[in-house]
């Protein structure tokens, strides 16, 4: 006689554990169950250090759109997020990194948003090797608003710090990935009241120039910024991760609601949610989505939601 098959997983996390289990890397398993299911950080760390190279820096395709070996801003930012969600961003693991960034830096102490050493392996094709690359808040505003609110103290802070003052102060035409990454300094840069002024000045800008999707029934009254995929668009809840996020205030609590329900109607049928990103490699995209099936859960919960 045949058994019983098992039911079907029936809370939101538990069909996204299934889908974790399924398809994503050591990492993000890793990750899963430290967040969601009691794992310790040493397993999340751990796995985390097959990316580190002997620059200091991260590398080895973290951040699944820039491909291949070598070091890069964005995967050692992608490194600093997941140890800054572990309690473990601080000590000499934090002081190799940023000597790190200070090799890479430009000549104003930023970071470009990808160092020329990516030439030669695969990246989107919206994340373009120059040889001289600028200096980019969307590679500097969330790793000095990490190490900010982390309480690390080095000599790239100082004038990396400066640059993310301006490039915030100076804004006005952005695109909303610029916008998650002065959020990330914003929320974490010592200068609260500063920070607070030039926080509510972002959200009068995301507002007029349409950059965030209040109302997931009426698409047409956003904004597309170009080069963006069909459908990659941010919602309220994508700025303000959590309750505190200085990002908050731009929305009324009607449109956080909505927001955070089109984040729950959003987990697909087989557990995980979408990663809204264009899709250029079939690695990139299978390697984002438990990205952001976790990134989901955790809005979701620290918003109050009911998760299972």
């Amino acid at each position: 006689m045949a058994e019983n098959p098992l039911p079907p997983p029936s809370t939101p996390l538990a069909r996204a554990e299934r889908f974790v289990w399924l398809t994503a890397r050591v990492l993000e398993q890793r990750r899963f169950a430290y967040h969601f299911l009691r794992g310790g950080p040493d397993q999340v760390e751990t796995a985390l250090m097959a990316y580190l190279n002997e620059d200091g820096g991260y590398g080895h395709a973290l951040e699944p759109d820039l491909r291949g070996p070598v070091s890069q801003p964005l995967h050692t930012a992608h490194g600093l997020r997941v140890l800054d969600t572990i309690g473990r961003c601080g000590g000499l693991r934090v002081e190799r990194i940023c000597r790190y960034l200070t090799e890479v830096s430009t000549h104003d102490g930023a970071l470009p948003a990808i160092h020329p050493s990516q030439r030669g392996y695969p990246s989107a094709p919206f994340l373009p090797v120059v040889d001289a690359p600028p200096s980019a808040l969307l590679s500097t505003g969330p790793v000095v608003g990490v190490l900010h609110r982390n309480q690390v103290w080095h000599a790239w802070l100082f004038r990396a710090t400066e640059f993310c003052w301006w490039a915030v102060e100076s804004l006005e035409k952005s695109h909303p990935y610029e916008i998650q990454a002065a959020v990330a300094f914003l929320d974490g840069a010592p200068d609260r009241p500063r920070a607070e002024a030039a926080a509510d000045r972002l959200g009068r800008l995301v507002r007029e120039q349409r950059l965030a999707l209040l109302d997931p029934d009426q698409p047409e009254d956003h904004s597309p910024s170009n080069g963006y995929a069909p459908g990659e668009v941010l919602h309220p809840h994508d700025y303000a991760r959590v309750p505190d996020s200085l990002a908050g205030r731009w929305f009324t609590d009607a449109e956080m609601a909505r927001s955070l329900d089109r984040l729950e109607a959003d987990q697909q049928e087989d557990g995980g949610w979408p990663a809204r990103r264009a899709a250029w490699a079939p690695g990139s995209s299978l390697e984002w989505r438990p990205i952001a099936t976790i990134e989901a859960l955790r809005t979701l919960r620290a918003h109050g939601r009911a998760i299972g």
